[in-house]
This record gives C-alpha cells, sequence and structure tokens, in this order.
C-alpha cells in the first residue's frame, strides 16, 4: 500500500515537500520526492500537516446507547474531524467495568476501522462509587485498557480514590478523574454566578470542581501515580494544577473546545443544546484556559464528545441530558480560539491534540513527528477555508452541537490511519 503526498507542509513550516508513505510508514520525506507508478496521490498544496489527533475523551455510547451514537458512527465523525485514536467513556450500558465490555469496544473499533478506538475501563462497578472494578484484568485483557475513569461520576470516595491510584501505579495506567464534589452539586443546573441567579438555575460552584482536584492532586502524589484531570472548567483549577505540577506530581489535564469558546451567556434562552457537565462559565474562566492551554498547564485538548438522541436533549431544561458534540468541530474551535489569537502555532496545535495526548497514555504509534520512518498516522488541514456548522450534516447519530450555524476557520481536508486513507474531502472512507 503506496501513498504519495504532494507539496505537502508539515506543521505549517518550510518549504513544501513530497512525503511517500509504504506499508504505513513514512518512507521518504523531502522537496525532490516524487511519487511512484500506481501511488495514490494527494495533492497537499496549500495545506497542513499534522500528526493525526488523539482524543483522550470520547463518549461512542456502544454498547446500549445506540439511539445516540454507535462506535461505527462515531468513528467515522472522528475519522472527519482529524483523528486517528480516540479513547471511549465506559459510561455504557453495561457499563465498560469488565474484560468482556471493554474488549467487545476494542473488537467493534476494528471492525469499523476508521480510527483506533481504545476503551475506558470504570474505575469502579456499574460506576457507582462503592467497589473499585478490576482494573488489572481488564489493563491485561486483549483491550489492553491504558486508562480508567468513571467519567460522568466523580470517584468521590477518598479512601477508592487512592486504592485506584495505587493499582495504577503498579500497573502503569492513567486513572482519569471527573472533578465535582457531588455535594456541592446537588440539583445544580448552571454556573454558580450571576447568568444562573437571574434565570433562577441552580447554580454548581466553581469550587466542586477545584476541591477534588486539589485531593486527587495530593492522593497521586502519595501514590505516585498518573492522574489525569477531565474537563478543567475552572480559573481557580487552574492555580491548583500549576501548584501540583510544581511539587512533581504526575497530573496532566484537558480542556474541551467548548469550554475554550462557549460562556455561560448562552444560557439566556434556556436552549438545551448549551447544558454540559462541567457547566459553561464566564469569560474570565474562558480566557484561563485559553492561556493555560498555552502554556501547557493544561496539557491537552479533549472533545468530550457527548451525543444525545432528541428525546434526551430536545426537551426542558432541568429534564435535559448535559452533553455536546465535538469531535468534527474540535479543530475549528481550537484554530479560532487558540491559533488566531496567535496563542498557538501549527505546533502547538500537534502538542495539544496529538503529541501530549498520545504521551499521556503511552501510545507508541500515536502523536509522532513527521519523519521517516514513523507511523504514518496524518492528518491534512486547509487553514483557510471557513465552514458553516451544521448538525444534520455531521456523521453523528445525534446532532446537539452549541455550534449550529457558526463560521468556523480550518477544515480536515484528509486523514490518514497507518497509511490508509481513512476520511477524504468531507467523506469517510
Amino acid at each position: 500500500m503506496t501513498l504519495f503526498l504532494s507539496n505537502a507542509q508539515p506543521y505549517g513550516e518550510g518549504p513544501a515537500v513530497g512525503v511517500l508513505v509504504r506499508d504505513g510508514v513514512i518512507a521518504e520525506l523531502g522537496p525532490d520526492v516524487a511519487a511512484p507508478d500506481g501511488a495514490e496521490t494527494i495533492d497537499a498544496a496549500g495545506l497542513v500537516l499534522l500528526p493525526g489527533f488523539v482524543d483522550l475523551h470520547t463518549h461512542l455510547r456502544e454498547p446500549g446507547g445506540e439511539e445516540s451514537e454507535t462506535i461505527a458512527t462515531g468513528s467515522r465523525a472522528a475519522a472527519l474531524g482529524g483523528f486517528t485514536a480516540v479513547f471511549a467513556m465506559p459510561n455504557t450500558d453495561p457499563v465498560a467495568d469488565t474484560d468482556v465490555v471493554v474488549e467487545h469496544v476494542r473488537r467493534r473499533g476494528e471492525e469499523v476501522g476508521l480510527v483506533d478506538v481504545h476503551p475506558v475501563g470504570a474505575v469502579t462497578v456499574g460506576l457507582e462509587g462503592t467497589k473499585m472494578a478490576e482494573l488489572g484484568t481488564m489493563a491485561r485483557s486483549r483491550a489492553q485498557v491504558r486508562m480508567f475513569s468513571d467519567d460522568g461520576r466523580c470517584v468521590h470516595d477518598p479512601l477508592i480514590m487512592r486504592r485506584a491510584l495505587e493499582y495504577a501505579s503498579a500497573l502503569d495506567v492513567v486513572i482519569a478523574q471527573h472533578a465535582e464534589d457531588p455535594r456541592l452539586t446537588a440539583g445544580a443546573q448552571a454556573h454558580e454566578g450571576v447568568v444562573a441567579s437571574r434565570l433562577g438555575l441552580a447554580g454548581w460552584p466553581a469550587t466542586a470542581e477545584e476541591t477534588i482536584v486539589a485531593r486527587d492532586c495530593a492522593l497521586a502524589r502519595e501514590a505516585g501515580a498518573a492522574l489525569h484531570v477531565c474537563h478543567v472548567s475552572s480559573a481557580r483549577t487552574v492555580d491548583v494544577l500549576r501548584a501540583a505540577k510544581a511539587a512533581g506530581v504526575r497530573v496532566s489535564a484537558e480542556v474541551t473546545p467548548h469550554h475554550l469558546l462557549l460562556t455561560d451567556g448562552r444560557l439566556t434562552g434556556y436552549d438545551p443544546v448549551n447544558k454540559v457537565n462541567p457547566p459553561l462559565r464566564t469569560a474570565s474562566d474562558t480566557a484561563a484556559m485559553r492561556a493555560a492551554l498555552a502554556e501547557g498547564l493544561i496539557d491537552v485538548v479533549a472533545t468530550d464528545h457527548a451525543p444525545h438522541a432528541s428525546q434526551y436533549k430536545d426537551t426542558e431544561w432541568q429534564a435535559a441530558r448535559p452533553g455536546m458534540l465535538g469531535l468534527q468541530t474540535a479543530l475549528s474551535v481550537v484554530v479560532h480560539t487558540m491559533v488566531e489569537p496567535g496563542l498557538l502555532d501549527w505546533r502547538g496545535v500537534a502538542r495539544v491534540l496529538s503529541q501530549r495526548p498520545a504521551e499521556i497514555v503511552g501510545l507508541p504509534d500515536q502523536g509522532r513527528p513527521i519523519a521517516v520512518g514513523e507511523p504514518a498516522n496524518l492528518v491534512l488541514v486547509d487553514p483557510d477555508e471557513v465552514w458553516t456548522v451544521r448538525g444534520a450534516r455531521l456523521a453523528s447519530v445525534a446532532d446537539n452541537t452549541p455550534y449550529e450555524g457558526m463560521r468556523l476557520p480550518a477544515t480536515v481536508v484528509a486523514t490518514i490511519l497507518r497509511g490508509r486513507v481513512t476520511a477524504r474531502n468531507g467523506a469517510a472512507a
């Protein structure tokens, strides 16, 4: 299998080069490289070549939630968004808390073949927070689970979290925490502040996030374990992360595209498409997320892609399930919030969407440099094209995008997984 990219510009830097891919590996790269006879060729003139993106936080809903998404439709959305690997969260039905379920998710991803689907195992049985799941069994299974999380729920019991981190240290895996003290968010519907008060919605204090992150950083330091903080949303959480990293704690963190762009000001019309967990916060929080991502205190962008069928989302605010689509719009939001203001260049985009995510979970074949001998997991981006988001045209089963009708910059022209084109010009392979 031979693929040739002509006139490509790795990381948007320097002169255009030819990139020859053979058997899933970059075989040649340079200005004088030519296409061999019979090679599939893509003209990449004017396009930026980046490593394929890695999403540490995706909800594919299968098994049990196929009315909202499937591994097939979610994989299509991922490939169209430039992703070559995604991590599927365990809040499925049944919960991914056994080797049987995680192996099913891994196998279905392989059958679809558009993106590497890595199942995330639950930390506790049934996500109930009372009994640890068999982390070792899932880590040693065919699924080779690298990350564990009760995402959607916080591992609130400090003793269980401590034990999970100790096991994670021994297994060399990552515990990803949904940082939310449930005692502070009971009945909460929106960020605790002026907007929630005006709308009559129960407030969700940022303290509920910050206190759990501080506690877990202390536990991770004691255990010598790798802790990953999901969907950071509060400016004060950044201060906690800064202190923990300075103290040598093995902590990484993610921010979602919607927490880089959207604020609680969007809640005025009570449109449930804007309901998400953690909630949209203030403009000052959004600015802090951007600054922390540029600095590297927040390591990665992860989509928290959360599709919901209309019966779960098109309802009154309090009954609606939280969550937003994110896979096909992630790059554009990062370009809009980080590249256009000069906070990141294209190497920075590769760092937060590809390199660091792969490093955090220890993927040896993802997030690699664009160089001879490296795996050909790649994405071609048109930095100049502007597109209008329409939920009905996205690949997911659901259409709950908060960006409906927005004009966003940058499009994915082609996604390449181990030398095979999985998406091109808006169509999945």
